[in-house]
């Protein structure tokens, strides 16, 4: 038990992992589902059965949001550490088995941004074959399910599938292919993570990354698009006052 509580913390009725980078992609190589909650999808934690259930039945859940790791350490005087979706795929992109071409599966968001993450995996020296790229369509509300990506997966069968979709869509996803699949592999939900790296949003240096600075940059780079989410996101605070370490009662 004490040492659960050393790696692991649960804030919102989520169980959080408290590793480091390099110890969450070791756990990941049995494969599972890994979630990278962000603050403007946790607000909704209460009101989104989906979303929530999603969270609830990740293998791994990491503590990507700056603004939930903040609130924590001040109100219950803990000191857990962040961290980011980015600084964990930094490291996963290191991995050999990441690194050979065929072995992963890549959802991207669309056309454009798929294009630029391509180019700069190829860049780094990661070739993907077309075969391993899915354009993801748009998703409603509700349980996720897409037949022509569990078809894909099957056809290839990669050892990972890497999502890069929006926070709140990709974790319902990536838990439908977890029910789904014949076989279970590395499932990482990263949302706009290589974005950051690639250029197809504002690129986000390490150092800023580590200054929990990443929703600053964002919003600065498209106001329009990022101040009004990260405002609403405020919401998260409340939830976490009054639930703390409890999983939040959708309200009556």
């Amino acid at each position: 038990m004490e040492s659960d509580q050393r790696n692991h913390r649960t804030i919102l009725g989520i169980r959080f992992f408290l590793g480091t980078a390099r110890e969450a992609v070791d756990r990941m190589q049995a494969g599972g589902l890994l979630v990278v909650p962000a603050a403007p999808a946790l607000k909704d934690l209460a009101v989104n059965a989906p979303y929530r259930e999603a969270l609830l039945q990740a293998d791994l859940t990491i503590t990507d949001s700056a603004f939930m790791v903040m609130v924590w350490n001040r109100m219950q005087r803990d000191s857990i550490p962040r961290l980011s979706g980015l600084e964990y795929l930094r490291e996963l992109l290191k991995q050999e088995d990441v690194r050979e071409p065929g072995n992963c599966m890549w959802v991207m968001a669309g056309k454009v941004s798929a294009q630029r993450n391509l180019d700069w995996l190829r860049e780094q020296g990661i070739v993907v074959p077309e075969t391993c790229v899915y354009l993801a369509p748009m998703y409603g509300e509700g349980e996720v399910s897409d037949t022509a990506l569990l078809e894909a997966v099957e056809r290839a069968r990669p050892k990972h599938v890497i999502v890069t979709l929006g926070g709140g869509t990709q974790e319902r996803l990536g838990l439908y292919l977890k029910r789904n699949l014949s076989y279970l592999p590395a499932i990482h939900c990263i949302g706009a993570a290589i974005a950051f790296l690639s250029g197809d949003q504002v690129r986000i240096p390490a150092w800023v990354d580590r200054s929990y600075m990443g929703w600053l940059y964002r919003s600065i780079s498209e106001p329009k698009r990022y101040v009004p989410r990260y405002w609403d996101a405020r919401k998260l605070l409340s939830l976490m006052l009054r639930w703390r370490d409890r999983l939040p009662v959708p309200p009556a």
